[in-house]
């Protein structure tokens, strides 16, 4: 008998650990922050900032600029020394401004031909020319550092 609210305990840990991730009422959002101030973001709002494409492996995303996105955070790209996406899975790619600062350095939200595919979450970063692990699927925050 002393063990059944400990058997009990651990069922319910693992239903817990197992069931799908939460989501904010508006669908997936992203978080945008420099340590000072922080704001997120669902597709709709990125697509609201406007709309650019860049070519990933064959592939053409739409997505919005990473400075817009930045500077619209209130975040001034100029004075960062670099900028560090993360994915869900906590992965996550430092650029230094040579990379970020670049105009088809995107945060995609679809593709030319539609959504993200399932593997590439609701966000992801798309950096034309750059090696895969520069280009994180699944993404849920980007960290600037000044």
């Amino acid at each position: 008998m002393k063990r059944l609210p400990f058997i009990i305990l651990c069922f319910a840990l693992v239903l817990t650990a197992c069931a799908p991730k939460a989501q904010d009422a508006a669908g997936d959002v992203l978080k945008v922050s420099d340590g000072k101030t922080e704001k997120t973001y669902t597709a709709a709002d990125l697509k609201a900032l406007g709309e650019a494409q860049a070519d990933f492996k064959g592939v053409t995303y739409v997505g919005v600029p990473l400075t817009v996105l930045l500077q619209d955070a209130g975040i001034d790209p100029a004075a960062l020394k670099i900028v560090k996406a993360v994915a869900v899975d906590g992965f996550s790619a430092n650029y230094e401004s040579a990379l970020f600062a670049r105009e088809d350095t995107l945060v995609a939200y679809a593709r030319a031909d539609g959504p993200l595919g399932d593997d590439e979450g609701s966000f992801r970063m798309v950096l034309p020319d750059q090696e895969g692990k520069l280009n994180p699927r699944e993404l849920v925050e980007i960290i600037a550092i000044p």
